[in-house]
């Protein structure tokens, strides 16, 4: 729900309601009223949407999804993700799309707070500066431009070099985020403010009301008076945590002001199953308190003060304070500029810290068993293979009673949160479910000659034969929406962007679903090919030689029998002969009893003086009781509206003319072109491929329903007996013979 956006009127903010807290007014001098910062946003000439949130402290999120509920967040910069390369100086790109990500979480409704180093490297580069500055005239040009640049600078110490760059690190924040309208304010804090009971209330006085009044509070440790860290106090229970750096300030600052979640920024992916950088390292997805001893800790970070094991124990302690926790890397330029945005969606982005462990395995493990599991089946005998997909038809209906039930608290969830084209795609009926057991049968009986089959024997030259066979193309990912009748299934969506990243795993994706399902997964389909139609825009023309007793059981049985499929009529096109005609009435007739919602074209329309509204569209996929009704001219004049408003999937013509079904066979470019049948038949299961896995409407691989056939592709096996490519050169002794050989038959009783 998306709450209305209002434009507000200013009040000059108070400088002196924070005497000790260092307070950037961003809106152009002015920064808005008190009253009414929780309920009205406004930021220049860029427009926000405001996310309701609400939640309860107390306990951190279990799953990745719930992040987008997060209110108050932590995001922690690391001392690699401010300062460049060289460790003298900012990197103000990566900064700056930083600030902008904190300023769209912060203008949604949420509470950002801000943990910063920069300090010292900022410092660093201005005295480096000064310090060659400072060198006189003389000394300068008697040294010589070469030996200038060489000249030796003393080491930098760094309480020094934090004073110095304190005050530039937040003039930086300071104007990066008066680009969004946002007050920033900068808060100074040591182990004394935690630890003090008075200065912690004073601290979580100040932090509560700044968050209260819209401001992005941006802390960092006192660098330039805080003493030597002492190894043996920090991380040793919740009131006893010792911030002797930004990690464990982090953690201590995210339970003390109850955050949602906390969010460590550095230079490294998060937690690895291995060392990090060799070639079976693997991101650790969802990291949990007792997975301590599965963790391989990679170096230190190129600067700051804590590596990896040292964010691993403040994130730990953050998880025991209630605090969900991302640890995530934000110096890739390929994401740093959606890293945290990302994190908060619930996208699988670093490490996610949680005290709930999964039942089942990852999507990963889940990729890497269905590849190693595959390998395995496409190498069993055909015999074997069909054995085991007549055991899946058989529990199909041994759990017939069990699956229906399921089935039925499925539609009562879904009632009134799906639309009924979907409803009805999600009821499961005893029809439905002895028709897919019947699919897998059929599959099972054509497994016998399917894989393995030789397409082609080529004898290349003596003792050289190469052979065509066929292979399973891999793993499949085949989604489904609201279709439970497809195949036998284990139902979930929340991973599914995830499956569509693992190119490594998967080889081709399948969904099934509506036009907007196809287009969001081939969106997120990272390197893996997606086999689809985008939409089901099927035509039937009835020509002038049509029969009228066929046409309106045609019409009725397109459209009627199940109108939220993606085979069903969705544009009836009437050759202009047979307007006013008993023929043309017969089919109004039947539609209007049918209840079928009738939108006329441009040409029909025109036909008219009262007419059903005229379609706003003539590419739409309705997947409901509606039908398009359009007047052509001929033939011709149905294959060229087909070819320019169609989708290509399937398209039928009603006549008695042969010759003229012909021409339409043969010139409409669909997947499917029919001949006084109905458009439901464009069906795997009714083509008899078996249990149906998606229509193709494009022209590589499959075309068409996808059954068995369509799942597979071929590799080529040679054998020789100690052949190479040099004895068939010019002056070699062999020369290539490519003679066509028999293709041996295979016993399929």
């Amino acid at each position: 729900m998306l709450s209305q956006v209002y434009r507000c009127g200013f009040q000059p903010f108070n400088q002196h309601l924070l005497p000790w807290v260092k307070c950037t007014t961003v809106f152009r001098s002015h920064c808005i009223q008190p009253s009414v910062i929780r309920h009205v946003r406004s930021w220049s000439n860029i427009p926000f949407i405001t996310v309701p949130l609400s939640r309860t402290h107390g306990k951190s999120f279990a799953h990745r999804s719930e992040l987008k509920h997060a209110k108050r967040i932590v995001v922690k910069l690391g001392s690699a993700v401010v300062t460049r390369g060289d460790e003298c100086g900012l990197a103000l790109g990566r900064l700056a799309s930083i600030v902008e990500q904190v300023s769209v979480l912060q203008n949604q409704g949420r509470e950002m707070m801000l943990v910063t180093s920069g300090a010292v490297a900022f410092g660093k580069q201005r005295l480096r500066h000064e310090i060659l500055l400072s060198q006189s005239v003389r000394q300068a040009l008697h040294s010589g431009q070469n030996q200038l640049k060489e000249m030796a600078i003393p080491v930098l110490e760094a309480r020094a070099c934090a004073a110095a760059g304190q005050s530039g690190l937040m003039a930086l924040y300071e104007a990066m985020f008066t680009q969004y309208s946002i007050c920033a304010a900068q808060i100074l804090v040591t182990n004394l403010d935690f630890h003090d009971e008075q200065k912690r209330r004073n601290l979580n006085g100040t932090l509560h009301e700044l968050l209260r009044m819209n401001i992005v509070p941006i802390v960092n440790t006192n660098d330039a008076v805080v003493p030597p860290a002492e190894p043996n106090s920090d991380l040793q229970g919740v009131n006893v945590i010792s911030v002797k750096d930004n990690d464990s300030l982090a953690a201590r600052l995210a339970v003390e002001m109850k955050t949602d979640l906390l969010i460590v920024l550095s230079d490294v992916e998060g937690l690895f199953d291995s060392p990090p950088g060799s070639d079976d390292a693997k991101l650790i997805d969802i990291f949990y308190p007792g997975d301590q001893q599965s963790v391989t800790f990679g170096t230190k970070s190129r600067v700051g003060m804590g590596g990896m094991e040292a964010k691993v124990k403040a994130a730990l302690w953050a998880l025991q304070g209630g605090t969900s926790v991302v640890i995530a890397n934000g110096t890739h330029p390929k994401v740093s500029g959606h890293v945290i945005t990302d994190i908060v969606e619930g996208k699988k982005v670093g490490t996610f810290f949680s005290e709930v462990k999964p039942a089942g395995p990852t999507v990963e493990q889940q990729g890497e068993m269905a590849r190693s599991g595959g390998r395995m089946l496409a190498t069993l005998e055909p015999e074997q293979r069909a054995e085991i997909i007549h055991h899946l038809a058989d529990l199909l209906t041994d759990q017939r009673d069990e699956i229906l039930l399921a089935n039925k608290k499925d539609l009562e969830e879904a009632e009134g949160r799906l639309a009924a084209p979907l409803l009805k795609r999600l009821s499961l009926s005893t029809s439905k479910l002895n028709s897919l057991a019947i699919g897998l049968r059929q599959i099972a009986a054509s497994s016998q000659d399917s894989v393995g089959r030789v397409l082609r024997r080529t004898r290349i030259a003596k003792n050289l034969e190469l052979e065509q066979v066929t292979v399973p193309i891999g793993v499949l990912l085949v989604i489904f929406e609201s279709r439970p009748d497809c195949l036998p299934q284990v139902n979930t969506r929340e991973e599914v962007e995830d499956l569509c990243r693992l190119d490594k795993m998967i080889d081709l994706i399948i969904p099934r679903g509506s036009s907007q399902l196809v287009r969001d997964i081939q969106k997120a389909a990272k390197g893996i090919p997606v086999m689809g139609h985008s939409e089901g825009i099927c035509h039937m023309y009835v020509d002038s030689e049509a029969s009228v007793d066929k046409v309106t059981r045609l019409v009725r049985d397109s459209k009627c029998e199940y109108p939220a499929a993606c085979n069903a009529l969705e544009t009836l096109l009437i050759h202009r002969d047979l307007l006013r005609t008993p023929l043309f009435d017969q089919i109004i007739d039947m539609l209007r009893v049918e209840q079928v919602k009738i939108h006329a074209g441009p040409k029909f329309a025109s036909y008219l003086t009262f007419s059903p509204s005229e379609v706003k569209s003539l590419r739409t996929e309705y997947g409901d009781l509606e039908l398009c009704i359009e007047v052509v001219d001929n033939v011709q004049d149905a294959i060229d509206h087909i070819h320019k408003y169609g989708s290509s999937h399937t398209d039928v013509i009603v006549t008695e003319d042969e010759n003229t079904a012909e021409f339409f066979l043969q010139h409409v470019d669909s997947a499917c072109v029919f001949w006084n049948a109905s458009t439901r038949f464009s069906d795997g299961y009714r083509f008899g491929l078996g249990a149906e896995v998606g229509i193709s409407t494009s022209r590589i691989h499959a075309r068409g329903p996808v059954g068995l056939e369509g799942l597979l592709t071929t590799k080529w096996l040679l054998r020789g007996k100690d052949h190479v490519v040099s004895d068939f050169s010019e002056h070699g002794s062999l020369k290539y013979l490519h003679e066509n050989l028999p293709i041996p038959q295979r016993n399929t009783n």
